[in-house]
């Protein structure tokens, strides 16, 4: 991977999520933003997929159960090739193929999500299925910090340590801000790390801006032969747009075209 090239790329995609969610008038741009990195890196280096055959057997899993998040997935996916990147323009569009929270019709898109809390435990059933049919496949699931304060994500957690999964793979963009304000002021997820710990996971701690850092967490994940592995990465609520950063504001609402023209000069 030329790091120097995916951040100049990374640029170019904030502008186009910005853009798709001011053409809908409606969407979420804090947390697309947050974990732009974390997609890149999955979809355009790590995952092991085929955009032309999106349903191929062997293909690596990646379930987005912070699925409000599709302005960042869905760019991500047409960078990739999934579909054409004139689909953006549609986004939630009645009757269009990109809704607003994440649709298992979408080329790519793995589960229908955005009642959040499901991922994970999805996730678990593809990995032990993986094991059960001796396949050669990982399974990624990406959580949002808000999101992990439900007590499904921890009985799901529970069940992997248990299970001692290491194809499962989970990533919390760990933006500190949910939709009300600051994720530790509505409900103290602190310390983080210690509580995947106690669940008998391998905890990787990163930058999830830095695509070095995601790079060798995810290394690392495929070296854990013994329990699943969960990469905890440090994100910005609305990277590089300097009046969006760590404000709850952001979570779901459209820039208007002024907030638009700022936002893509501050990029």
């Amino acid at each position: 991977m030329d790091i120097l090239k995916m951040e100049e790329r990374a640029k170019k995609l904030r502008s186009e999520i910005l853009k798709t969610i001011y053409n809908a008038k409606s969407g979420h741009p804090g947390g697309s933003l947050s974990c732009l990195e974390l997609l890149m890196t999955l979809y355009l280096h790590e995952l092991k997929i085929d955009a032309k055959n999106p349903q191929w057997e062997e293909r690596d899993r990646f379930i987005m159960s912070k699925g409000h998040a599709t302005p960042g997935l869905y760019t991500v996916l047409a960078e990739a090739g999934f579909f054409p990147k004139d689909e953006l323009e549609g986004f939630r569009g009645y009757g269009r193929l990109l809704q607003g929270h994440a649709y298992r019709d979408v080329p790519g898109v793995e589960l229908s999500t955005g009642s959040l809390g499901m991922g994970l435990s999805v996730g678990i059933g593809m990995a032990l299925a993986g094991r059960l049919k001796r396949a050669d496949y990982n399974v990624y699931v990406m959580l949002g910090d808000g999101e992990i304060q439900e007590g499904n994500i921890w009985e799901a957690a529970m069940s992997g340590g248990h299970h001692k999964l290491p194809n499962l793979c989970a990533i919390v963009d760990y933006n500190k801000v949910q939709e009300n304000g600051f994720v530790n002021d509505i409900k103290n997820m602190e310390p983080l790390d210690e509580r995947w710990r106690s669940f008998r996971w391998n905890v990787v701690v990163i930058d999830g801006h830095n695509f070095k850092e995601i790079l060798g967490a995810l290394e690392e994940f495929k070296k854990e032969k013994d329990k699943p592995t969960v990469i905890i990465a440090n994100t910005i609520k609305g990277k590089g747009v300097e009046f969006m950063e760590y404000d709850h504001k952001w979570h779901g609402k459209a820039p208007n075209l002024e907030q638009l023209e700022d936002a893509v000069a501050n990029l």
